[in-house]
């Protein structure tokens, strides 16, 4: 039994597909992925469905609850829960938004994931959106588009995404410094509206710049440069949708050195302008693959 209030702005996204035998049978895959962009009323009730499902707040609050726990997920915090007993989830009491991403995820990878994060304890875990967007983009970009080496990165990314939740809850104060990747996602996260450059950072993570990019790319999946340009991207997004300010301020909120650069950047990432992006799309994106 299912009963939801789908109360979301018109820019939210949901992509639906349809694993095949061979993909169920992997120990990572993933059947639906979405970033609600939801407003007071939304709420979702479920008696069970065959599968986990991962949160991650961007802003405002939400609430999940589940035999007889209730968790509310603050901005930057993440929860996994097993949807296979009665389960609910909405914005928090008193708050008029819950903008998060969220993805169903299943496989005998996930089931170890969760036992290590306590399930069927239910908990919120602090990650920085550094550490978990990349691999939500992999699921956005590539869920059913079917073929054997997108089925390969969907599968990593989900497993990259839990390792990040299980990891962040077991290191609370965060990555050890050794790690330049972590050291410069951590330091993007705050000092992302400066001007930096691939010196810079390879001079703060105390590697080369060639060394830095080989690092990004193998643990990201993407360059130092890119990672930068996404983040302040993101971070303009929740300009965008939750202030008033003006495009200029928000190219230079985000680190941009004019509107113009900052429009061109926007509009080549998201694929709209950052007015449309504010309006809202038309509707809802509703897409289901078959596989």
């Amino acid at each position: 039994m299912l009963t939801y209030t789908m109360d979301v702005e018109e820019r939210s996204r949901w992509i639906i597909a349809t694993p095949s035998a061979e993909e169920a049978a992997q120990p990572f895959f993933c059947s639906e992925v979405g970033d609600f962009y939801a407003r007071s009323q939304f709420s979702t009730a479920r008696s069970d469905k065959n599968s986990f499902i991962v949160f991650y707040t961007l802003g405002g609050a939400g609430v999940v609850r589940q035999g007889g726990q209730e968790v509310t997920l603050h901005k930057g915090q993440a929860l996994l829960m097993d949807c296979r007993s009665p389960q609910s989830y909405g914005t928090a009491p008193g708050r008029n938004h819950w903008y998060h991403l969220w993805a169903h995820v299943d496989g005998g990878g996930v089931s170890m994931a969760a036992a290590q994060l306590g399930l069927p304890r239910l908990a919120a875990v602090d990650v920085p959106l550094s550490r978990v967007q990349p691999h939500f983009d992999v699921l956005f970009d590539l869920l059913g588009k079917e073929s054997i080496a997108n089925r390969a990165r969907t599968g990593a990314a989900v497993h990259a995404l839990l390792a990040e939740l299980v990891v962040s809850s077991l290191e609370p104060q965060g990555p050890s410094s050794a790690d330049p990747v972590h050291m410069v996602c951590d330091y993007v996260s705050h000092h992302y509206a400066e001007d930096l450059s691939l010196e810079s950072l390879s001079q703060l993570a105390a590697v080369s710049p060639s060394y830095l990019i080989r690092l990004f790319k193998r643990q990201m999946g993407t360059t130092p440069h890119d990672y930068l340009l996404r983040y302040r991207i993101s971070r303009a997004k929740e300009l965008l949708a939750e202030t008033s300010l003006t495009g200029a301020a928000i190219a230079r909120e985000v680190g941009f050195n004019s509107e113009s650069n900052f429009s061109y950047r926007f509009s080549r990432m998201v694929g709209q302008s950052p007015r449309a992006y504010r309006q809202g799309t038309p509707e809802l994106v509703l897409e289901e693959q078959a596989r």
